[in-house]
């Protein structure tokens, strides 16, 4: 956030949730809080509730700000959007209650649940939100909560359920991308590399016991908040990608393996021999 009108509009806002009976919290997060931001970066809110608010209430809201709105979107967390008619800057604005979130903390912090890929997402995004009003202090609990030492059970949950489907299952992504290529099935081939990236890239944030930043320009964040890699990760990432843009097949195949074999190193120095031999 480089200029005044924006830390006007992110007030403005703000404003007009922070006295509503069911709003706990109102938090700013996204590119904007972790130095990831440019002139096309969304201003994301994350709205803690204790119950739903209205639809007809959020539409009126945004119908403060925009000409352009969208309200009550359910495609991924529940949401309003919205093009501020005086910046033109895009707003999100996205609903978690608080029931849900404290269980989305422990499922992960506590109960050390893995996802494929992404795993840690939330709590990145919990520790890197911007509280702009918190009252009684409840976000303020659930931060730290969320930035507690990570934990070790949690690292090896994480690797135990990504690892194995990378190249080692006879269902692995390694194998899907052999037989979409043998097919000459496209859109196989693209929606299993991708899945094997998110599942690679969850696994070296957890080996580093780094929380999970998101789908974006995770070559360049990973170098940055990650300090032991498999080598040569990015440039084999960016050839693998390329060589589905010129639809080099045996190339596609040489990255994906290099990529496993860099990560079968890291993991064996981490301690993790017995995984990666079992494959």
């Amino acid at each position: 956030m480089s200029n005044f009108n924006v830390f006007s509009l992110v007030e403005q806002i703000t404003a007009e949730f922070k006295y509503l009976p069911q709003v706990v919290a109102v938090v700013l997060a996204g590119s904007q809080t972790n130095q990831a931001a440019d002139h096309a970066s969304d201003l994301d809110f994350y709205v803690y509730v204790s119950e739903e608010i209205a639809v007809e209430i959020r539409g009126a809201i945004a119908q403060k700000f925009a000409d352009q709105v969208e309200i009550n979107n359910q495609f991924w967390e529940p949401g309003d959007e919205w093009v501020d008619r005086d910046s033109g800057r895009r707003v999100d604005i996205m609903y978690r209650t608080t029931d849900w979130s404290k269980n989305q903390l422990d499922r992960v912090l506590i109960h050390h649940q893995a996802s494929i890929g992404y795993s840690t997402c939330f709590l990145f995004n919990v520790c890197h939100s911007l509280p702009l009003h918190d009252p009684d202090g409840w976000f303020q609990q659930l931060q730290q909560q969320a930035k507690q030492p990570y934990p070790q059970p949690l690292m090896e949950a994480i690797i135990a359920k990504n690892y194995p489907i990378l190249r080692k299952n006879f269902s692995s992504y390694a194998h899907q991308i052999e037989l979409a290529i043998q097919r000459n099935d496209f859109v196989s081939l693209n929606h299993r590399t991708t899945a094997l990236i998110a599942s690679y890239f969850d696994i070296i944030f957890a080996v580093n016991q780094v929380l999970h930043p998101g789908e974006k320009r995770l070559p360049q964040l990973t170098k940055k908040l990650c300090s032991e890699l498999p080598t040569n990760m990015e440039d084999t990432v960016n050839n693998l990608f390329l060589a589905l843009c010129t639809g080099s097949n045996l190339q596609i195949l040489i990255c994906v393996n290099r990529l496993v074999d860099g990560l079968d190193q890291l993991l064996m120095t981490k301690g993790f021999r017995a995984i990666v031999n079992d494959a």
